[in-house]
């Protein structure tokens, strides 16, 4: 049995600390981001692991600085054998990784050297990747880069977005953080290194990765469709409007229309060309300030002709649709 001190915050780091209060080892303590507005009307709310740690009557801690003396004071009260990494969403520096006696490991969400950073999920899913994972590593002062003691492998579907992989990989993950606790616990853990030269980096998302660049293969404008789900989206403009592509399907008929310009409009899809002569059929999107829409829902609301044309905001103005 180790004592353990976790850290995390958001929902993908729930099932861990869930399977670690229900296992052998006791967590002693909590450390989680400080209350931050959440949601669209950015009321100050705390993290899903202060709710859970909270329920479990754990004391937790909130620091706004790691490097704070009293945070390693109060850290170190608790004494920790081992500490657990998911999701917390900062970068631990040194002198607390060595805080436990047996160290630091983390949950990360990908096949460890590939997709090192903070989105390895969703830039996973957006190169089209057909399997991904969770590496239980070694925690190091530098991102991601350490010593490896278990993976678990998922296929990723070809229509699978982001969010239903992560929480795939946030159970298992949890599962197999678990058994490496008490691996370690047993001293039977075995450590690999990573081989830095087959490393790739996964840099957080921002809201200007979704919009689309319709020159982009019909395969990649849909893969980042699939990996921008539910956050940060994948958009269009059509004249000023712009649109949330939330379901889409690459077409293997091809086109000689310009990228971005609509060529068909049937029952179930908007069907758009796009780079290397492909076709983009849309079939779930949402305009601004809507709620969801199938591409029939849209259509009955915003009859599109052939020959629109989907834009970036500096692209060349279309006409804005005929009304309904």
């Amino acid at each position: 049995m180790v004592r353990s001190v976790f850290f995390g915050t958001p929902e993908f780091a729930v099932p861990t600390l869930r399977r670690l209060l229900a296992s052998r080892h006791t967590v002693c303590g909590v450390v989680t981001q400080p209350d931050r507005p959440r949601g669209r009307g950015h009321q100050v709310s705390e993290s899903p692991i202060k709710a859970r740690a909270r329920a479990h009557g754990l004391p937790v801690l909130q620091p706004e600085r790691l490097k704070a003396p009293d945070f390693a004071e109060t850290l170190r009260s608790w004494q920790p054998d081992l500490g657990v990494v998911a999701a917390y969403g900062r970068i631990i520096p040194e002198a607390i990784i060595m805080l436990p006696r047996l160290g630091m490991i983390n949950v990360h969400a990908s096949l460890l050297p590939k997709y090192r950073g903070a989105a390895p999920v969703q830039r996973a899913v957006m190169d089209g990747e057909t399997e991904t994972g969770v590496t239980i590593m070694r925690l190091e002062p530098t991102l991601d880069t350490g010593p490896m003691l278990a993976k678990v492998v998922r296929p990723i579907g070809p229509d699978e977005t982001a969010d239903a992989v992560e929480r795939d990989l946030s159970e298992m993950g949890a599962v197999l953080l678990v058994e490496v606790a008490s691996q370690i616990a047993d001293g039977t853990a075995h450590e690999e290194p990573q081989d830095d030269r087959r490393s790739s980096y996964a840099p957080r998302l921002t809201k200007e990765d979704g919009l689309i660049d319709w020159t982009l293969s019909a395969a990649s404008i849909h893969n980042r469709v699939r990996g921008l789900y539910p956050w940060p989206h994948a958009y269009t403009y059509l004249g000023d409007a712009r649109l949330i592509l939330l379901r889409t399907r690459a077409e293997e008929e091809p086109t000689d229309e310009a990228p971005g310009t609509l060529v068909e409009v049937s029952r179930e899809a908007i069907h758009v060309a796009t780079g290397r002569r492909g076709r983009l059929a849309i079939l779930e999107l949402q305009a601004e300030g809507r709620r969801p829409m199938t591409a029939r829902e849209f259509l009955s609301g915003h009859p599109l002709r052939p020959g629109a044309r989907f834009t970036g905001p500096r692209g060349p103005e279309a006409p804005p649709p005929p009304r309904a």
